[in-house]
Formats: structure tokens, sequence, C-alpha cells
């Protein structure tokens, strides 16, 4: 069932929307190659409770961390270890969720660990301009099918590949509600945004094949092709003057 928030709703869903916001930013500053991604995960735990929040990921559905710690080749859900170090050269989609007060914010963003080449660096920047080129054709009344639309367009027209398997999606006292929000699509499908309707859009981005592969440990999805993936999300709201992104 699709939620349309209240204004009261709303107010909550920008404080659990700043504090993911403010989670990246810090992680932006503190990772570095030779920490493991659990070292990243416990400092994300440690940043949310500091805010008196809650891990929106730790225990959903089993899902055993505060974050996603996804590199190169992985494209969501990569779990924290000890055994996997962040080196130079990669990069690392970290996707993230705070509980607050009753509502949540999740975010994700793709950050690059010294020099990573030309492919990589395009492929980053190529998906977070995904994202913007969505939701500036936002509007209430815009049908979701625009918001795959324009993903997929931008990321094939800069060479690169939409992972069809995995979408955005509606979220507030639930982090996964509906609707589902695919990366791509023809303009003009699918339902009609309205205000007070809050989703989150987040472009995955192949430089390889779009196809992906689920790993036995019931999370981890990784490139078919094992060439690398870029992730960038925010949670939005749509209000009566357009799209306000919660998680910047």
């Amino acid at each position: 069932m699709i939620t349309v928030k209240t204004e009261e709703q709303l107010e909550r869903m920008r404080v659990s929307g700043k504090m993911t916001g403010d989670l990246l930013k810090y992680l932006e500053k503190i990772i570095k190659p030779g920490m493991s991604t659990l070292d990243v995960d416990k400092r994300a735990y440690e940043f949310i409770k500091s805010l008196g929040a809650e891990p929106s990921f730790l225990n959903y559905a089993g899902y055993p961390a505060s974050t996603c710690v996804s590199i190169d080749d992985t494209v969501v859900h990569g779990i924290p270890s000890d055994d996997i170090i962040i080196r130079e050269g990669q990069i690392v989609s970290i996707d993230v969720g705070v509980y607050f007060n009753g509502y949540h914010g999740d975010a994700a963003r793709t950050f690059m660990i010294g020099d990573v080449g030309e492919e990589k660096r395009k492929l980053v920047e190529v998906t977070e301009r995904c994202f913007f080129n969505a939701i500036e054709h936002i509007t209430e009344g815009t049908p979701i099918g625009d918001i795959g639309y324009y993903v997929q367009s931008y990321a094939e027209a800069n060479g690169f590949s939409v992972v069809r398997a995995l979408g955005g999606h509606g979220i507030g006292s639930k982090m996964h509600e509906d609707p589902f929000i695919p990366n791509f699509g023809r303009k003009g499908t699918g339902i009609r945004l309205k205000q007070g309707m809050c989703i989150a859009v987040e472009p995955m981005i192949n430089a390889g094949v779009f196809q992906v592969e689920f790993l036995s440990d019931g999370w981890t999805v990784k490139t078919k092709d094992r060439r690398p993936s870029a992730h960038y999300e925010n949670t939005i709201a749509i209000t009566s003057s357009g799209v306000e992104i919660l998680t910047l």
C-alpha cells in the first residue's frame, strides 16, 4: 500500500533524513585505504547511536550489520567484514539507513578511494548525475516510469548499463514501502506521484552488462561480468513545489 505523509510525518522524515545525510558526510571524511569494511560499519553504528537513533538495516530481515559496504563489482548489500580491506583505486558504495522517531531515512554514496582510473571515476560521476537527471523531471503527477526513463537514458548515453533486478522504493515508517521504483522504463507509464509521497530513488549503474548475480550468502549482489558498479541514493518527498531531497 502506498502511503501519503501528513506534514507532521514529513517533518519527522526530514529529521531522520538529515541524520542519514550527515552520517554519509561523516563516513566520507573517515573512509581510507587500510580500513576494513567492518571498521566502517562500527563507525557508522557509533555515529547513529550518538544521535539517539537506530540503524535501519541492523537485523532488518536478518541483515547482520548497520551498513551495506560494496566494493568495485559488488552492486549492493556487501556485508561488512574484518577480512575485507579497502584499497587504493577501489570504489566503495555505502548504503545506510537511520530510524528516528518512527521514521526512516535511506541513502547511498559511492566513494572513490584515491586514483581510481578514468572508467571508475566516470561511472561514479554518471551514477550521481543519473539521480539528479531523474528528479529534475519530477513534479506532482509525474508517472513513476519517467524516473526510470531518465535514469536509463542518461546512463546508456554515457556507455553504461542500468541494473534491472533491483530498484528504489517507497519509504516512511517502514524502510521499504510501495511503490517499487525501477531505474529503467518508458515515459508516461506507472502510477503518478502524489504530494506527500516519499520515495528512495537509487540508480545502480554498471560499467558492463546490466545482469547481476545474487550470492549464496543471501545478500551480496555482484555484476555478472565482474566489472565495476556504482550506487547513488536519496530519500525524496513530493511536495506542492516539487521535489525535496531529505538526505543531502
